[in-house]
């Protein structure tokens, strides 16, 4: 590739772009891989949007937990569309170049909604758990205002933590190569292209890790763990069934999310090799937001319902004006 000759010397500062090396080693898979991903992202788009129209058109999807659902839907897809476009355009030529710029853009983007998402899975966990250990002021305590309340808490963290610490990594001078083994710009390979000590960097970003990313994780572990413990002091099977079925969907997304997102952040670097981290952050970046939408809607009783009832309406109206 024409770029693969250049090697900066290592004082030498990196001032206009970033080469995002990301799968230029599968080269004879490169139009594959694009197939596959646009396919993916587009059921990802189509999957998220079809929940936020389903939410609103639907008065009995008009609840605290729906209210959730539509918010994470509307992330999911931002979420997505700061990495897959420009990933997409790279599998298709030859100089897989991102300006410094544009580059600190996708790392707002990214990390900003990555963060709000673990806030807001967070809030969600607190939705469930005063629904199923506290049911009988669920309406009272989850009324609109708080819901509207943890929602815009959990995007003014994540735009005021993520826009800092990114603010901070742009202002580090980039020297030496500017090839970047990645097929974005996540924070670790960028904090690599520093060419001073970026020791307090790393630190500081293993805090906000530890702080902001596990935290809402403790604190969904310690709702499940109260969830599963009033689940399990229900005297009938059949209810211990249905309290848990509404919460399955969410338990899932936790899952998926927290664990590919927690492995890449807080492993040891002595296990990661650039190949590794790349699969990882496909399953973060591509995968997971294209399987949320499928578990909530394949395991939701009541988003089947309101899409059968658009539907029918839909087929209705076709009828009626034939």
């Amino acid at each position: 590739m024409t770029y693969s000759e250049r090697e900066p010397d290592e004082n030498q500062t990196i001032s206009d772009v970033f080469i995002l090396v990301g799968f230029s080693y599968l080269t004879r898979l490169q139009i594959l891989l694009f197939l596959v991903f646009l396919v993916i992202y587009l059921v990802t788009l189509v999957g998220n949007l079809l929940i936020i129209l389903l939410i609103k058109l639907n008065p009995s999807l008009h609840t605290p937990m729906y209210f959730f659902l539509l918010n994470l839907s509307f992330l999911e897809i931002c979420y997505t569309s700061s990495v897959v476009p420009q990933l997409l355009a790279h599998l298709l030529v030859e100089q897989k170049t991102l300006s410094i710029a544009g580059c600190a853009a996708q790392m707002y983007i990214f990390t900003i909604m990555g963060l709000t998402e673990c806030c807001l899975l967070a809030a969600m966990a607190y939705d469930r758990y005063i629904a199923i250990c506290n049911p009988l002021h669920y309406r009272t305590i989850m009324s609109g205002q708080v819901c509207a309340q943890l929602v815009g808490a959990s995007w003014t963290i994540g735009i005021l933590v993520e826009a800092a610490q990114t603010t901070w990594i742009f202002s580090l001078p980039f020297c030496g190569s500017n090839r970047i083994h990645h097929f974005f710009c996540d924070i670790p390979p960028v904090i690599k292209m520093a060419c001073t000590d970026t020791s307090k960097n790393q630190i500081v970003v293993l805090a906000l890790s530890v702080l902001f990313i596990l935290s809402p994780f403790l604190l969904i572990i310690l709702s499940y763990i109260c969830i599963i413990s009033t689940i399990l002091k229900l005297p009938s099977a059949e209810g211990r069934r249905k309290a848990f079925s509404t919460c399955s969907s969410h338990l899932m997304v936790v899952t998926l999310f927290y664990g590919t997102a927690l492995f890449t952040y807080l492993r040891p670097k002595s296990i990661s090799t650039p190949e590794g981290d790349q699969m990882i952050s496909l399953m973060y970046t591509v995968i997971t937001p294209v399987l949320n939408p499928i578990i909530y809607t394949l395991r939701n009783k009541e988003v089947k319902g309101a899409f059968r009832k658009i539907i029918g309406k839909s087929i209705s109206s076709h009828n009626q004006i034939n």
